[in-house]
């Protein structure tokens, strides 16, 4: 991945921390889910199935309450 973001070369038209925040996306994104993937597999199954069926089950209904919000 290091290789790949040093030959990458940002629009000029970018923001200096938009270009060290770019070059570091990757290395960011892993971090991150290297936390989350060790905070789950420290807490109990059914906590983090739970959580995860919160999750999938909130999403859709948010969609559908704003769709019948706008309708």
């Amino acid at each position: 991945m290091k290789v790949v973001e040093r030959n990458y070369e940002p629009p000029k038209e970018w923001l200096v921390w938009e270009k060290q925040m770019y070059a570091q996306y990757d290395e960011y994104i892993c971090a991150i889910l290297g936390v989350v993937q060790t905070q789950l597999m420290n807490t109990r199954p059914s906590v983090a199935l739970g959580a995860l069926a919160l999750l999938t089950l909130s999403v859709p209904t948010s969609i559908l309450l704003l769709a019948f919000h706008f309708t």
